[in-house]
């Protein structure tokens, strides 16, 4: 069985990113407006950054970004975001829990990744640039959906779902880009709390009613992040020069489904009084989709604790619901 959550002393509330990294420096990022792109935008701007866009729909610079514009289906990418840019911080992907998948939803969640990858290595094949960096997003379901207790560290093999084979080719869309030569950074992410957006106000709206309950098991556990450490964790990959290969962007200590909902119902003072909700009546609702919230994996920090001196604002699972849920 794997070690239980190890204790943390309460960290300061306040984000500190070292000034330096901003001076003349201009991030790009992809999926900029997702629940991780938009705070990670807000912080580099307090820190005074440059920051910039990918969009769709290009507009003029807003709230001190400038959105540039591109169209993956149609490969075409407006040079000057990618001229413009000292690290760029790709985040853009279809959502994995927006809908069932269906064949057609598949292919989206796959393509989204690896040919929006494609279209800015090739921008950076063919344009006179001077990026330093680029600090791709990934996922911790490289290591497979349903993985149990054993613990899963960045050299653990992947696994072969279909989340696995999506990370595994959204991992390997991103080495022609290390080939020309710039420092690359693969984040593997966990499950991200934050106030709006991601899995917690999902969890939590049925606790606040009295009707909240642990998801079939419940024993499947949770490898877990605040929404401030993990875009602490790109703010140091696009600082720390020695950052290079794949991280797991996940806090010390992964809880089980049961944990978490009890910590949640916890933090709002409300009871915990129904069975869990059974396994199949998930698989009803949300189909194959459904090993997203019924399987689970205990994922480590191992480079991030061995190799960094990084230090998370909330590495106790109580405090970061504190900090988002009161």
């Amino acid at each position: 069985m794997a070690e239980r959550e190890p204790a943390f002393v309460r960290q300061q509330s306040i984000v500190h990113v070292p000034y330096t990294l901003c001076i003349m420096n201009t991030v790009l990022i992809t999926g900029g407006t997702g629940t991780i792109g938009r705070r990670l935008t807000q912080l580099l701007l307090q820190q005074g950054c440059t920051v910039t866009h990918l969009s769709r729909s290009p507009k003029a610079s807003s709230d001190g970004v400038q959105t540039y514009q591109w169209n993956v289906d149609t490969s075409e990418l407006d040079p000057r975001a990618i001229e413009t840019a000292d690290h760029i911080v790709h985040l853009a992907g279809a959502g994995v829990a927006d809908g069932r998948w269906t064949d057609a939803r598949k292919k989206e969640i796959l393509e989204s990744r690896t040919q929006s990858t494609a279209l800015l290595a090739e921008a950076l094949r063919s344009t006179n640039h001077h990026v330093k960096s680029f600090i791709s997003s990934s996922a911790i379901g490289y290591y497979g959906s349903d993985t149990g207790d054993r613990p899963l560290r960045e050299n653990s093999p992947a696994g072969s779902d279909f989340l696995a084979q999506v990370t595994r080719a959204w991992e390997r869309s991103v080495d022609p880009i290390a080939d020309l030569g710039i420092r690359t950074v693969r984040i593997r992410t966990g499950v991200v709390l934050a106030k709006e957006g991601g899995a917690l106000p999902k969890l939590a709206q049925p606790i606040r009613l009295g009707v909240g309950a642990p998801i079939g098991s419940g024993d499947q556990y949770i490898s877990w992040i605040h929404l401030d450490d993990i875009c602490q964790l790109y703010i140091e990959a696009i600082r720390n020069e020695q950052w290079n290969g794949v991280y797991n962007g996940v806090a010390p200590g992964p809880v089980t489904n049961a944990d978490l909902t009890s910590r949640i119902a916890d933090v709002l003072e409300k009871p915990q009084i129904l069975p869990n909700i059974p396994a199949f009546a998930i698989k009803l609702l949300f189909g194959e989709m459904a090993i997203t919230v019924l399987g689970g994996s205990y994922v480590l920090n191992k480079r991030v604790a061995d190799e960094t001196d990084f230090h998370y604002k909330f590495p106790d699972l109580r405090k970061a619901l504190e900090d988002l849920l009161r």
